[in-house]
Order: C-alpha cells, then sequence, then structure tokens
C-alpha cells in the first residue's frame, strides 16, 4: 500500500490535463467576454445602418 502511495504521488500525468482545461475554460471567458462587449456594439451599428437605409428613398 505504501508503494501505491509513493507512485501515485510521482504520477504527474494528469497535471498537463488540469492545465490544458484552465487554459481553455480561460480562453472561452474571454471570447465570451470579447462577444459580449462587440454585441451591443454592432447591435447599435446595425439599427443605426437600418434607419439611415429606410429614409433613402430609390427613384428610376
Amino acid at each position: 500500500m505504501t508503494k501505491f502511495f509513493k507512485n501515485f504521488r510521482k504520477n504527474d500525468d494528469g497535471a498537463v490535463t488540469v492545465d490544458w482545461v484552465v487554459l481553455t475554460a480561460a480562453v472561452v471567458a474571454l471570447a465570451g467576454a470579447a462577444y459580449t462587449s462587440i454585441e451591443t456594439g454592432s447591435s447599435n451599428l446595425t439599427s443605426k445602418t437600418a434607419s439611415v437605409l429606410g429614409g433613402i428613398s430609390v427613384t428610376e
């Protein structure tokens, strides 16, 4: 049983997986924050563009 605990303590294969999970979570959180800030600005731009285009009259 002591040998099992010594081997378990030395084994660090899962540490790399934890690093990747934390890194991926950080990237996803950053992408979500960027999307939230961009969404507001793009919605305002879309509504302003729609009002400008709606005010243009096309004549032949």
